[in-house]
C-alpha cells in the first residue's frame, strides 16, 4: 500500500487491535470463569453442568441473534450512512430503534418465560427437564439487557470508537467469578443452587453492560430524540434486513445449539439406563453424561482465537466495508475484504494447529481441579482438539458474511447458511454413533469450513473480486510456517516431564508454546517477508475515511 507523510495506519488494523484488546481481557476472564466452573461443578456429575450450559445456550443464541448479530449487522449501516448525511437525524434512528428493540424484546422474554413456565408444568417431574427449565428462566431477562447493550456497541462501532464496546463484555465473566467464588461456596454440595446463583449472575451482568455503554454514548454526543415520522423508513430498512441475516451470522452458534440438544438428548440420563426407550429396538445411547459440557469446554477454547482475531477483525472491517460500499467503490471492498482475511489466515491457522497440539496439556492446566476429573479432563481435550481443525473457518466466517452485508446482501448468506444447517444436521447422525459428542465437534468443523469456501467464492463472481492468488499464498505460507511450528512444539512438549505439580503443568503449555510461536513468526518471515510486512504493518491514505 501507499505510504506518504501524515500516513496513518490502516482503520482495519487500529481498529482489530483495540478490539482485540478487550476481547483479550474479557476472554481471559472468561477462561478464569471457565476454570471456576469446571472446578465448581465438574463435567459429567449429577448432570448439572450439562443442564447450565443447554440453559445458558438458548438466551446466549437469541443474544446473537437479536443483539450482536443480525439486528447489530443489518442496523449498523442503516447508522452509519445517516452518520455521514446528519447527524441529527441519525440521533433519531438510534433512539427509535432503541425504544422498538426493548419492546419486542421485552415481549420475547415474556412469552419465553411463559413457554418455560408450560415445560415446567408439564414436565417438572423429570429432574434434568425441571432444572433446565429453570436456569433458562432465570437466565432469559439478559436477553433484553444485552441486546440493548449490543446496539448502544455497534452504534459507538459506526462512530469509529471501539474501546467501551471491546471492554464491556468482560463484565459478564467479571459477575460470572463473583458468584462462583463469593456466592456458591455458601451453599456447600448442593450444586442446583450453586447454578442458580451463577444463573442470576449472567442476568446481574446485563445490567452492568447497559450501564457501562450509556454513558459512553452519551459522551459521543447522542442526545435521545424520538420521531416516529422522521426515522420509521430507517427502522423499516433495518427490520427488513434481520430476517435474512440470522442464518447468516450465526451458523456455527446454530449449530452449537443444534448439537448441545442432540448430546442431551442422546445421552444416558443415569449411568443405571443405557438404552434409548422412546426409539424403536434395542438402541443404546451413543454418549454420556457430560456430553453437552464437554461441547462447551471445547468449544471455550476454540473461541478465545475466534474473539481474539475472527470477531475482532470483522468487527473492525465492517464500518469500513459499508463505507466503501455506500461509495461504490467496490475495488477497495474486495481488496480490504482479501486483507481481512489473509490477516484471519495468517493468525488463525497456526491458531487451531496450536489448539491442537496443546489440547492435553492446556485441559490438564485449566481445568482438572476440584470436581473435574481425569476422565473428564480427556473428553474435555478431545473436543479441543477436534474443533482446533476447524478455527481458521470459525474465525473467517464472520468477516466473509460482512462483505455481503455492507452491499445488502442478505439473501446469498442465508441460502448458503441453510444448506451447511441441513448438511451438519446429516452429518450430526451419521458420526454420534460412532464418535459420540466427537462426532458433532467434526460436523461443525466441516461445515464451517465449507461454508466459508462457498461465500468466498460467490462473492468473487458476483460482488467484488477476491484475490484468491493473495489468499492462496497467505494459506500455503500459513501452512508451511505451521508445520514447522507444530514439529517443533511437539519436540518441545516431548521434552517436558508429563507428570507433575502446577510448575509442570505451566510449563508443558507454556514451554511449547513460546517456543511454537517463535518457530511460526520466524518460518513465515523467512519464506515471505513481504507479505510478512504487508500483514503486520498495513498503512492507508489518511484520507481513506474522510
Amino acid at each position: 500500500m501507499l505510504r506518504m507523510a501524515g500516513s496513518v495506519r490502516h482503520p482495519l488494523i487500529r481498529g482489530a487491535g483495540i478490539t482485540s484488546l478487550g476481547t483479550l481481557a474479557s476472554r481471559t476472564l472468561g477462561m478464569l470463569r471457565d476454570m471456576a466452573m469446571a472446578a465448581l461443578l465438574g463435567m459429567s456429575h449429577g448432570g448439572v453442568m450439562d443442564a447450565f450450559v443447554l440453559a445458558f445456550r438458548i438466551p446466549n443464541l437469541l443474544r446473537r441473534l437479536f443483539g450482536e448479530g443480525a439486528m447489530a449487522v443489518s442496523y449498523l449501516p442503516v447508522v452509519t450512512a445517516e452518520l455521514e448525511r446528519d447527524r441529527s437525524r441519525a440521533w433519531q434512528v438510534v433512539s427509535v430503534c432503541l425504544v422498538w428493540l426493548s419492546v419486542v424484546l421485552a415481549l420475547v422474554v415474556v412469552v419465553m418465560e411463559g413457554a418455560l413456565g408450560a415445560v415446567w408444568i408439564l414436565w417438572g417431574d423429570v429432574p434434568r427437564v425441571r432444572l433446565v427449565t429453570g436456569l433458562s428462566a432465570v437466565m432469559m431477562p439478559y436477553l433484553l439487557l444485552v441486546c440493548l447493550a449490543a446496539q448502544i456497541s455497534a452504534t459507538l462501532h459506526a462512530l469509529m470508537r471501539f474501546t467501551v464496546p471491546a471492554l464491556a463484555p468482560a463484565l459478564l465473566n467479571v459477575c460470572w467469578l463473583a458468584a462462583v467464588w463469593g456466592v456458591a461456596p455458601y451453599f456447600g454440595a448442593n450444586r442446583e443452587m450453586q447454578a442458580y446463583v451463577v444463573a442470576v449472575a449472567v442476568t446481574v451482568s446485563g445490567v452492568c453492560q447497559l450501564g457501562v455503554l450509556w454513558p459512553a454514548l452519551r459522551r459521543a454526543g447522542f442526545r435521545f430524540d424520538y420521531r416516529w415520522s422522521a426515522a420509521r423508513g430507517a427502522l423499516g430498512q433495518v427490520v427488513r434486513g434481520m430476517a435474512p441475516m440470522v442464518l447468516g451470522l450465526t451458523i456455527t452458534q446454530i449449530n452449537t445449539l443444534m448439537d448441545s440438544l442432540i448430546a442431551w438428548g442422546l445421552s444416558a440420563p443415569t449411568s443405571g439406563i443405557q438404552r434409548i426407550a422412546w426409539l424403536p429396538g434395542d438402541v443404546a445411547y451413543p454418549m454420556r453424561q457430560g456430553a453437552v459440557a464437554s461441547i462447551y469446554y471445547g468449544e471455550r477454547m476454540y473461541q478465545f482465537p475466534l474473539g481474539l482475531l475472527g470477531l475482532a477483525v470483522a468487527t473492525a472491517i465492517f464500518p469500513l466495508l459499508s463505507r466503501h460500499a455506500a461509495r461504490g467503490d467496490r475495488q477497495r471492498l474486495g481488496s480490504d475484504l482479501t486483507l481481512g482475511c489473509r490477516l484471519v489466515l495468517f493468525l488463525a491457522v497456526p491458531a487451531g494447529a496450536g489448539l491442537m497440539l496443546l489440547a492435553a496439556p492446556l485441559t490438564d492446566l485449566l481445568f482438572r481441579h476440584g470436581q473435574f476429573t481425569a476422565e473428564d479432563a480427556a473428553r474435555a481435550a478431545r473436543m479441543i482438539m477436534l474443533y482446533g481443525s476447524g478455527v481458521w473457518a470459525f474465525c473467517a466466517l464472520p468477516v466473509v458474511v460482512r462483505g455481503f452485508y455492507a452491499l445488502g446482501d442478505r439473501v446469498t448468506p442465508m441460502k448458503i447458511g441453510a444448506a451447511v444447517v441441513a448438511m451438519n444436521f446429516a452429518m450430526n447422525i451419521l458420526l454420534v454413533w460412532r464418535l459420540a459428542e466427537g462426532g458433532l465437534a467434526v460436523s461443525t468443523s466441516v461445515a464451517s469450513g465449507v461454508q466459508v469456501v462457498l461465500l468466498l467464492a460467490v462473492f468473487s463472481r458476483r460482488e467484488s473480486r477476491v484475490g484468491w492468488s493473495e489468499l492462496a499464498a497467505t494459506a500455503l505460507r500459513a501452512a508451511a510456517a505451521t508445520t514447522a511450528m507444530s514439529v517443533a512444539g511437539y519436540f518441545v512438549l516431548e521434552a517436558v516431564p508429563a507428570t507433575g505439580g502446577l510448575s509442570v503443568k505451566l510449563a508443558r503449555v507454556l514451554v511449547p508454546l513460546a517456543a511454537a510461536v517463535a518457530v511460526y513468526f520466524a518460518t513465515f518471515a523467512l519464506i515471505g517477508r513481504s507479505e510478512f510486512r504487508t500483514l503486520l504493518r498495513p498503512e492507508d491514505r489518511a484520507a481513506s475515511l474522510s
